[in-house]
């Protein structure tokens, strides 16, 4: 009976150390302005401040491919190889949970209006809706390889990256309203609501690499304009002024109007997928050289060096 209770005793201690050496990071305080870099060749997550300073580095053992922001002290962080999504605290550092899912997520989007996020899988082909707690709301079937996507009111856009057409869904409950035709292998997605357009870039496919981003009605999917852009514009963010758009095949920053105009354009980083604004400044991401270029008014104004792998850029700032 000792030896019996001795080893329950035992037991609970293990299970209990186990729960205690859960990892922990350098907390992000909650007023703090930050813009992270998700880095994929070596998993970590830089914070960096208004002024460029590396603020905390948070250093992973998986093999995160991506990572958004849920709300404004939360981050989700995803493996298209990993079976769980992992949800930290940033004021804490810690882990709030893990969620078990199927391998092949190939994104996470985070829709504000509804406190909701959503799940796409190459593997499923599927799209399905949680809550922020990490509660299974809503799956639905779509087409081949579904990825980019963008919402807007009560509708969720997805782009099949492997196939020719985008799935609108009603968000409430995932299910189908349309399907436009896209070309194969786009990617890259963007909601131009002055406009009422839904903008999309793309790789091309095999010989014929895309140089463009397409203009949608956002209503019927009519096809409203082709904006040449070489090579491979991928990486699409709107703000309140422009459209930012990277081409990672050709190393290239476009800002344009919200009617297709270039206002000006600018090489910049080695390979990069991904632009943001934080502050005042663009923000562009080299995938090869490890480095975010702060752009002002169309000149680098300073540069910072980050972890291997520059994909995804998060932006917290308080808005006046």
């Amino acid at each position: 009976m000792k030896k019996w209770a001795f080893f329950i005793f035992s037991l609970v201690q293990i299970v209990w150390l186990a729960g205690c050496s859960e990892k922990s990071f350098e907390p992000i305080e909650r007023e703090r302005n930050f813009i992270a870099s998700l880095n994929i060749q070596e998993p970590s997550l830089d914070f960096i401040d208004e002024q460029g300073n590396v603020i905390a580095t948070w250093l992973f053992e998986k093999a995160y491919s991506g990572a958004l922001l849920l709300g404004d002290d939360h981050v989700l962080l995803y493996g298209h190889q990993l079976d769980k999504i992992d949800v930290y605290t940033l004021s804490t550092g810690k882990k709030l949970y893990s969620k078990k899912v199927k391998i092949g997520t190939t994104n996470v989007y985070y829709a504000k209006n509804v406190n909701q996020f959503f799940i796409t899988n190459s593997k499923t082909n599927t799209v399905t809706s949680f809550d922020e707690e990490g509660n299974e709301l809503a799956s639905q079937q779509l087409g081949n390889y579904p990825m980019s996507m963008a919402s807007y009111k009560d509708q969720l856009y997805v782009v099949n990256y492997k196939d020719t057409k985008l799935s609108v869904l009603a968000i409430q409950d995932l299910s189908v309203k349309q399907e436009w035709p896209i070309e194969k292998s786009s990617h890259g997605i963007a909601i131009v609501e002055e406009t009422n357009e839904l903008w999309i870039g793309g790789h091309g496919e095999g010989s014929k690499p895309n140089s463009s981003v397409k203009r949608y009605d956002l209503t019927t999917g009519a096809v409203q304009g082709v904006i040449e852009m070489p090579l491979m514009p991928v990486g699409l963010t709107k703000t309140e002024d422009n459209v930012l758009v990277v081409s990672h095949g050709h190393n290239e920053l476009y800002v344009t109007d919200f009617d297709g105009n270039v206002k000006w354009q600018q090489e910049v980083g080695a390979n990069p997928f991904v632009v943001n604004q934080f502050n005042d400044y663009i923000v562009v991401a080299g995938y090869d050289d490890h480095t975010l270029y702060f752009i002002k008014k169309g000149q680098i104004q300073k540069t910072v060096d980050v972890g291997k792998g520059a994909f995804q850029l998060l932006v917290r700032e308080e808005k006046l």
